[in-house]
């Protein structure tokens, strides 16, 4: 056991390739550095960039290398010395690179290039990279440069430009699998596919990591990697919950749903992951509708024939659906105060979808007029006899107004008054009631309200409505026409009288127009009683200081103000006081401007002291008083 334990060396260094051809995922890059390594066309910098564990110091490596083969070397040489590695994450100062610059200077012993690899190029600083710049450009012909770093972004543009710029993809599941099956089956380590999958999903597209959980989990399971073991170490969630929870949305069973979730949190499962988890689940449904994008789906083979089964039970509108809300859970998720409650609610949402919405066409209930007069049929005739005849269709009568006045209504009540006292009035029983009022005694059918040509009917949206009676009168259609003059006079008062109400109000609007003209100054004192008793006390203050009577000369009224608040007041009312002023004055070529006095003395505010002052000066006596009495002239 000790022997094995000192000899035993990692996966990731013990099946680190050695040529081009064990390259895993990179097939496009090393072809392209092959084939510049046999037709001679190589550059002097090279930038090796992309995610950690993809091959970019082993690509590195296998390119220093294979430059100096030759047909006059054996297959066999060691050109290690020719090889130089250079941490930059520990060796980033201006003087690492003064020394590496120094060495690149000695020609190599063996072979025709020296190499040199710097790993984590962009921990450099700004000096070193600056010190480097120049060496870089224009280096000897036997020295070549090789960067590698996981971020471009932090390497500066002159650096940029003066490389070969190669960019490293994340290996693909499948490949990782192949892979860890050659190592499995080189250690003789049992397997199960579905456990070699989720290793390689775990390891998110890089190698080593991959290889790095591999030889974890084989001593776990003491080289027997099954599926159960995998998912326990690794504390991955399931397949069988995603298919089980997506089943349950599809049902529309929320009870069940919030049970499995339950199950889920409590093993210790982030809630994140399992959104994440359950976007990346609707996703490999959607992708197995289509055989074009089978290819897409990175899982085992009994797995695969369970999604296909699945995606075929799921409508694709459901998916896209699903896929929306999930995006938005796995983005709300960071800033929610209660992630479980988000989670909850974005399981209920997605188990909603598909649901038939009664209120999203609600039922269109047609309700009839409603009957607020009721034909009243004459007590006379109990039985009246139909005339085998044809009834000569009347003319059609004039539309009423849309509106009815209250006069209307009045003259109506009133012509409908004798026909009233005439005939007695019919008081339904309750089996009248229950039957439809529309129906006479012997069965024929009527019309249940009065049609347009009896000049009766309104609009049911406009007229009044008023509470039902029993009581139900017909007006005979003797009355109609007299009806209709009336409404034509009530109508053609009805316009007469807003035509007045429309003169007066512009009557309102206008300045009042005098019989007799007023001078300018009267006319100003009008104006401004007229402003007082409106309230515009601030106007009035402006204009009551004027003295128009020296100011109309040219016919033009100038009034001088002080200050810019006095100037935005009257500008503000200008129009109306001009129109004023020219119709209490008669004159309508008068005209009316304003005239800012500059660096004219404000007012000053007295104290009550100097108000003292002022009136002591007048009568002296006051200081007497003052002394005698005792008197403070504050207040």
């Amino acid at each position: 056991m000790s022997s094995k334990q000192e000899s035993f060396v990692v996966s990731a260094r013990k099946y680190r390739p050695e040529g081009w051809k064990e390259v895993i995922g990179q097939g496009a890059i090393t072809e392209t550095l092959h084939n510049s390594i046999t037709q001679d066309h190589m550059a002097h910098a090279y930038l090796f960039c992309g995610p950690r564990g993809v091959g970019k110091t082993t690509c590195a490596r296998i390119f220093a290398k294979e430059i100096n083969r030759s047909e006059d070397h054996a297959e066999d040489e060691d050109f290690s010395f020719n090889i130089f590695e250079l941490d930059a994450a520990s060796n980033n100062s201006v003087e690492d690179i003064r020394s590496l610059t120094d060495q690149v200077r000695i020609p190599p012993q063996v072979g025709k290039y020296k190499v040199y690899i710097i790993d984590e190029v962009h921990m450099l600083s700004k000096q070193a990279f600056n010190a480097f710049l120049k060496t870089l450009e224009e280096p000897p012909k036997h020295a070549i440069f090789i960067l590698a770093t996981t971020e471009k972004h932090k390497i500066i543009p002159t650096i940029l430009s003066r490389c070969q710029i190669y960019d490293f993809n994340r290996i693909g599941v499948n490949d990782i699998v192949g892979q860890i099956k050659k190592i499995a089956d080189n250690e003789s380590i049992k397997y199960e596919e579905e456990a070699l999958h989720v290793i390689a999903q775990k390891a998110d597209g890089a190698m080593r990591d991959a290889l790095s959980i591999f030889d974890q989990l084989a001593s776990f399971t003491n080289d027997n990697l099954t599926y159960e073991a995998v998912l326990k170490n690794l504390h991955v969630l399931d397949y069988d919950y995603y298919f089980t929870i997506t089943e349950h949305l599809v049902k529309h069973e929320f009870a069940d749903i919030l049970v499995v979730l339950d199950s889920i949190l409590k093993q210790g499962f982030d809630g994140h992951h399992f959104i994440g988890g359950l976007g990346s689940h609707f996703r490999d449904l959607l992708v197995c509708k289509e055989p074009k994008t089978l290819d897409l789906l990175e899982v085992g083979d009994s797995v695969k024939s369970r999604y296909t089964e699945q995606s075929k039970a799921v409508p694709s509108d459901w998916l896209i659906e699903a896929l929306k809300l999930v995006n938005e859970a796995d983005f709300r998720y960071r800033n929610a105060p209660n992630t479980r409650i988000l989670i909850e609610t974005s399981l209920l949402s997605l188990a909603s979808l598909g649901l038939e919405k009664k209120n999203d066409s609600p039922e269109l209930i047609v309700l009839s007029e409603p009957k607020e007069k009721k034909q009243l049929e004459p007590t006379q005739d109990a039985s009246p006899k139909r005339s085998s005849a044809p009834s000569t269709p009347k003319p059609p009568a004039e539309t009423p107004p849309a509106v009815e006045s209250t006069e209307q209504e009045a003259i109506r009540a009133e012509s409908t008054e004798p026909e009233a006292q005439e005939k007695e009035a019919h008081i339904e029983t309750p089996e009248e009631e229950s039957a439809p009022a529309s129906l006479p005694p012997n069965g024929d059918q009527e019309s249940p309200l009065p049609s347009k040509s009896d000049g009766l009917a309104e609009p049911a949206s406009r007229r009044k409505r008023k509470p039902s009676s029993t009581v139900s009168l017909k007006i005979d259609d003797d009355l109609a026409p007299a009806t209709e003059d009336i409404s034509k006079e009530v109508r053609s008062e009805d316009t007469s009288s807003a035509s007045e109400m429309e003169e007066a109000q512009d009557d309102q609007d206008s300045p009042p127009n005098t019989e007799e003209t007023l001078s300018i100054e009267d006319a100003w004192k009008q104006i401004n009683q007229e402003l007082l008793a409106e309230g515009k006390n601030a106007l009035y203050s402006i204009l009551a200081k004027q003295k128009v009577e020296q100011q109309a000369f040219d016919n033009t009224i100038t009034v001088h103000l002080s200050h810019e608040v006095d100037e935005e007041e009257f500008n503000q009312h200008k129009a109306d006081l001009l129109a004023k002023i020219r119709n209490y004055t008669g004159q309508k070529g008068l005209g009316l401007t304003s005239e800012r006095i500059q660096g004219k003395e404000e007012t000053k505010l007295f104290t009550p002291q100097d108000k003292f002052e002022y009136l002591a000066q007048q009568n002296p006596l006051l200081r007497k008083l003052k002394s005698d009495l005792d008197l403070d002239i504050t207040y």
